[in-house]
């Protein structure tokens, strides 16, 4: 059974059809999304579109859940609004645009996403959440203590935690049995070594709960989604638009 994993797209379709062409010559059976499909990017509503599209052809075989930004955009208040721009201005700017011109039925759509979900394939248990088991927007780093990522995953009984948030890839393979990989950003790859390149997660599990993942870096015109967010022109924009590039 073949799976691809993304994350964090952030409102990027040049990121987002870069990386569908990939998944295309993978040809998975199945496509998880572990959330954030819009805020901070330059198009909320193209990203939803052809999210539920994929959600409607695939029927049970495409799983999403809700990112924190997700859940930002679905209860949006000026006082969070407030906070967001005190600790990053450029995202907290783009968060009280994005709320004005996302659909307010794709609003809808990532408000009724569930946080986490747990499955099993193959027997393989699986648990999808965006930061992590315990906490939605928790960070999941390269470079941890393994001591913390146990902490972190210790409440979950799945073999494989799947994460993003952080935009950073990584995984951990703990003392505990279980695996946990952070799949990284489609729309907003932030690793450390400054590799902008869109990231997403292909699995390969077999009949004998065995499993195989590997991380795909996928080049796409990221210079031009950078100039997408400076036409955009709210304040401080040009503080995100340099996250691209």
């Amino acid at each position: 059974m073949k799976i691809a994993i993304i994350s964090d797209i952030h409102a990027n379709p040049l990121a987002y059809e870069a990386v569908s062409k990939s998944i295309n010559k993978f040809s998975p059976d199945k496509i998880f999304c572990l959330g954030d499909l819009i805020l901070g990017g330059y198009n909320p509503n193209y990203i939803c579109e052809k999210i539920i599209e994929l959600k409607e052809k695939m029927k049970d075989d495409f799983i999403i859940i809700q990112g924190n930004t997700d859940k930002m955009i679905a209860n949006y208040t000026h006082e969070l609004a407030q906070k967001v721009i005190d600790a990053f201005p450029a995202m907290g700017y783009s968060y009280m645009e994005d709320v004005k011109i996302t659909d307010k039925k794709y609003i809808e759509f990532v408000k009724n996403l569930d946080e986490k979900k747990s499955l099993t394939l193959n027997g393989l248990k699986i648990e999808l959440v965006h930061g992590s088991p315990r906490k939605q927007d928790e960070n999941i780093f390269p470079n941890l203590k393994e001591e913390e990522v146990e902490k972190m995953v210790e409440a979950s009984s799945a073999d494989l935690i799947l994460c993003g948030h952080t935009h950073k890839p990584c995984a951990y393979c703990l003392n505990s049995g279980k695996t946990v990989v952070n799949v990284g950003s489609v729309g907003r790859s932030m690793t450390d070594n400054g590799d902008r390149r869109a990231v997403y997660l292909e699995a390969t599990i077999d009949k004998n709960s065995k499993f195989v993942v590997e991380h795909k870096f996928v080049e796409y015109d990221n210079i031009l989604a950078s100039r997408h967010i400076l036409i955009r022109n709210f304040k401080h924009c040009e503080d995100l638009a340099k996250m691209y590039v």
